[in-house]
């Protein structure tokens, strides 16, 4: 979900530049800001106690991120961070609510977008709580695939990289490359110049 831009610097908001690596925010930072991507990647993630990375999104241009904390006023459950140059549209918190509160239809959106999120999120925990491997990875690459108009056999390029995929579904880059190459024996997925074809 997204909010015209127009919309947003009618409300007063900023662009910020973020270069790879820059966090936009920290785990356990207090949510004062409504934060869209106006042209870049950023990745939602956690690290254990063992220092081991867990990504729990990664998102792009005209996504909305990090929305949901600003409503229950807790602090951030995971980072943001930049995977590319991105430039950042924010708007503070305080003023996004007296706007949506003038417009119900906006607010309406942000539910809904909130809601497909979460419903997103659900069926996600339950295919990577699966001991298999490849319903994991599938899983994950079929939810990205999903956004596309072209559904055919092999016309999605996975726009992430292995590594992103394994900390996406908790497993170990060697597992992830094993099952990668597993899957395309299998025909599930094929592989043209190390890009992932699904």
């Amino acid at each position: 979900m997204s909010i015209k831009q127009h919309l947003l610097h009618s409300m007063g908001a900023t662009e910020e530049d973020y270069n790879p690596g820059d966090y936009i925010f920290y785990e356990n930072g207090t949510p004062q800001f409504y934060y869209q991507i106006v042209t870049g990647e950023i990745k939602l993630n956690n690290y254990s106690s063992e220092g081991k990375e867990f990504i729990q999104n990664i998102l792009t241009c005209e996504d909305a991120f990090g929305e949901s904390m600003l409503f229950t006023e807790k602090p951030y459950p995971m980072n943001a961070i930049a995977l590319t140059p991105c430039t950042i549209i924010r708007v503070c918190r305080t003023t996004l609510f007296s706007h949506l509160d003038a417009n119900p239809d906006i607010y309406l959106e942000v539910c809904k977008s909130l809601s497909e999120r979460l419903y997103r999120k659900f069926v996600l925990m339950q295919k990577i709580s699966s001991h298999n491997a490849s319903e994991r990875l599938k899983e994950i690459i079929e939810l990205m695939k999903k956004e596309q108009d072209n559904q055919a056999p092999y016309s999605f390029e996975v726009p992430i990289t292995r590594q992103q995929l394994a900390s996406l579904t908790g497993l170990c880059i060697e597992t992830t490359i094993r099952t990668i190459k597993k899957m395309e024996r299998e025909k599930i997925l094929r592989i043209h110049n190390r890009k992932i074809l699904y």
